[in-house]
């Protein structure tokens, strides 16, 4: 029933209708001199219409009813038009511009209506006897003139109801591709994240592992809390990073590339992991920087699960840089607790400490989870593709990226 507007808005519509009153009872008194009904009449209309002009913006449907219940008196006490009937005018723009559905069509069914009462009441009521065959060429020429100025009143507010419309959506369409980008933005921060905390978080557990079973060996100790030490604060670094963005810095993420290879391959090793990398062919030059970064990101979440859950012999990284594309697999054997499950329903024990032998805990093969999810987002954001599944007594990640653009 009534639209919100601010203050300053109603304080302009109140204010416009005041002038317009104060403008039109003058008036209206004097095109009623000669009725006995004159100054209440005069009053009236002013006040109906005066009211129709001050809500006309906060309730158009409210302002359509003043306007015909003010056409209603007048013709009632059978006055002329006059400067008044102005405000009829302001009436139909807002119920186009701004009225509900049934007020937009209220409005152009007002319009029509309206051309059509003010002829029959000024040739019918109003000059009574004037409407004859000599006169209907006038009265239709009245007819028309009426009908164009209400539609084209009417016509004005649907082209400003239909630019409102239009301004709108544009805005509606910018927050949607803004809401677009901070989501894109967010998951691969949140990726990022994964790749970062799970590979470093690996290589400390396999770390702390290890070093409770080599109480024997200090040296040993040593080097793998100085790996946890090394590892840890690297993944702190690149932690505070990725939060830094979530807190919109201008500052850029961890982007390794193809020269953090060689450091990745080490962590791996250092955490107990039987490494071999093959690379035919070599890169013949400098790969781009998504490519590169796919690439690492990729090759540290498939030795993170290799790590984290399990082999059975060395695990196998090959690398074959071809002039258009980069091809990559990581092999690992499964070992024999995940090869007497389905791929789809092995589920990763939990049992902390050592076995009853008193070696290690083992590491079962767990189902691909988001780990597989997040290589394949970023082969695919590459324009390639991974397939990532058991072949035989294997787990094998393959992965082919193109060189400059999508396949």
């Amino acid at each position: 029933m009534f639209r919100r507007l601010l203050t300053y808005q109603l304080v302009v519509d109140v204010v416009v209708a005041v002038v317009f009153v104060l403008i039109a009872l003058p008036a209206e008194l004097a095109l009623g001199r000669d009725s006995i009904w004159n100054p209440p009449a005069s009053v009236l209309l002013c006040v109906l219409f005066g009211g129709a002009t001050a809500v006309r913006r906060l309730s158009p449907g409210f302002a359509l009813g003043l306007a015909w219940a003010g056409a209603i008196v007048q013709m009632t006490f059978a006055r002329p038009p006059g400067f008044v009937d102005l405000a009829v005018f302001a009436v139909l723009y807002t119920a186009a511009a701004y009225g509900s559905r049934a007020i937009f069509w209220l409005g152009f069914s007002s319009a029509l209506m309206g051309a059509a009462v003010a002829t029959v009441y000024v040739y019918g009521v109003f000059m009574v006897g004037s409407f004859t065959l000599d006169t209907l060429p006038a009265a239709a020429a009245v007819l028309v003139a009426a009908t164009f100025a209400l539609l084209l009143s009417w016509t004005v507010g649907v082209l400003a109801r239909t630019a409102a419309r239009s301004r709108a959506d544009r805005l509606a369409r910018r927050l949607a591709r803004a809401d677009a980008v901070a989501e894109q933005e967010r998951t691969r921060i949140a990726r990022d994240m994964h790749d970062v905390v799970a590979h470093s978080l690996a290589v400390v557990i396999a770390q702390a592992d290890g070093a409770r079973y080599a109480a024997s060996d200090p040296g040993a100790q040593a080097a793998a809390l100085g790996t946890i030490s090394s590892t840890a604060r690297a993944a702190l670094a690149d932690v505070r990073v990725l939060l830094a963005q979530l807190r919109h810095r201008q500052e850029d993420g961890p982007q390794p590339t193809l020269a953090d290879l060689d450091s990745l391959f080490g962590h791996v090793r250092s955490a107990g992991l039987a490494l071999r990398v093959d690379v035919d062919p070599a890169p013949r030059g400098e790969a781009p920087a998504s490519v590169q970064l796919t690439v690492y990101r990729i090759l540290q979440e498939a030795l993170t699960n290799a790590l984290r859950h399990g082999t059975e012999g060395p695990v196998d990284v090959t690398l074959a840089w071809h002039a258009d594309r980069v091809e990559l697999s990581v092999r690992n054997g499964l070992g024999p607790d995940a090869r007497a499950r389905s791929p789809h329903a092995a589920r990763a024990s939990e049992q902390p400490g050592a076995d009853d032998a008193g070696q290690p805990p083992s590491r079962p093969h767990a189902t691909p989870g988001h780990g597989v999810i997040g290589m394949r987002e970023r082969a695919l954001l590459s324009g390639g593709t991974l397939d990532a599944g058991a072949e035989g007594d294997a787990f094998v990640v393959r992965a082919r990226i193109p060189i400059g653009g999508a396949e």
